[in-house]
């Protein structure tokens, strides 16, 4: 399990909302576009939409910047820990003096120690742990609950050696069925598991308040699901290994909202971006920045309606005034050059 936290990057720091809101003007429809560009190599172009903007960077740098480092401590987590305690469980199969004259049924027996010092302490079904019992490893990881064929299998509980738990089903020594991962940190997952990972529907929240509630396949986020920020933003859609890729609306707190299509956490596509003070892009986009044909409404009914490359107006399009009047022209990186 990783944790997301805002603390530990750059999205923590949110700047307060600045609108330009810019003139209109014939010849050149964006000369009066100047923003303070001192994180410019941080915030997708998306988010300093042409001329009238907010700059908030608890927005998208939060699904890019963030999710990169997320997704290998994540898989570098867990990938350790399912290790790890899988070489809890190899023993060889002990062969006791009288094993010949044993009876086929379950029975208590002393405590056994296995030669790397483990120590098991319940059920027997022949050589094998069969039935209820509990297993200490010499590091101090412990297993209580359920064995089949001499494998954890059924309910039980694992306690990592760092303070972390697992409880729920197991099958042949893993996690499989619905279960519980506490870290110590806090974080929490509970669903459904596969062979160790992540599988199916589960719920997972961190320390901070973030959650997650949907859909996994390997251990990664994958399928439909819902993701919410400790800050109240939130991303409801689709995924594919633990990156927001489909159909997808995300939502910010100050009432800003995008909704559409995405690929590899990029707004990617066609998409609807409106802004809590009215104004609206309905058009395509490409890797988080407006590319295609769209329509940009202001909120006193102005519109811009044409061709878009990286963000900015480029090609033939239309400035439509608010008494209807239609202004057509040819645009080059968000100035106008030619009717």
């Amino acid at each position: 399990m990783g944790q997301i936290s805002c603390s530990s990057c750059s999205c923590s720091d949110k700047e307060k909302e600045v609108k330009l809101e810019p003139e209109i003007v014939e010849e050149n429809l964006n000369n009066t576009s100047r923003m303070r560009r001192a994180q410019a190599s941080e915030i997708p172009e998306s988010i300093m939409n042409l001329d009238e903007i907010s700059v908030d960077l608890t927005s998208l740098i939060k699904i890019q910047s963030l999710w990169r480092g997320y997704q290998v401590r994540k898989q570098l987590t867990h990938l350790s820990k399912s290790v790890n305690k899988q070489s809890y469980f190899n023993e060889e199969i002990p062969v006791f003096k009288d094993s010949g004259s044993m009876p086929l049924q379950r029975e208590e027996r002393a405590p056994f120690m296995y030669k790397n010092g483990a120590v098991y302490n319940g059920q027997w079904l022949g050589n094998l742990r069969d039935g209820y019992g509990s297993q200490t490893w010499p590091d101090g990881a412990k297993y209580q609950g359920y064995w089949k064929n001499n494998k954890a299998e059924g309910f039980g509980k694992f306690w990592h050696i760092d303070g972390d738990i697992y409880e729920g089903n197991w099958r042949y020594d893993k996690a499989n069925g619905k279960g519980v991962y506490s870290h110590m940190s806090g974080a929490r997952y509970e669903g459904e598991w596969k062979d160790d990972l992540q599988e199916g529907f589960g719920i997972e929240t961190w320390a901070d308040g973030s959650q997650y509630e949907g859909f996994y396949k390997y251990g990664k986020k994958h399928g439909f699901g819902l993701y919410i920020w400790n800050d109240g933003s939130k991303y409801i859609g689709q995924w594919v290994e633990n990156q927001i890729n489909g159909s997808g609306t995300y939502s910010w707190t100050d009432g800003r909202k995008y909704e559409g299509e995405w690929a590899n956490n990029n707004m990617h596509g066609y998409g609807v971006y409106v802004w809590k003070d009215g104004r609206r892009y309905e058009g395509d986009y490409r890797l988080d920045k407006k590319h295609g044909h769209g329509i940009y409404t202001w909120a006193d009914g102005r519109k811009y309606r044409g061709e878009w490359k990286n963000g900015k107006q480029h090609g033939q399009g239309e400035m439509i005034m608010v008494d209807g009047t239609v202004k057509k022209g040819f645009w080059r990186e968000g100035k106008k050059v030619g009717k």
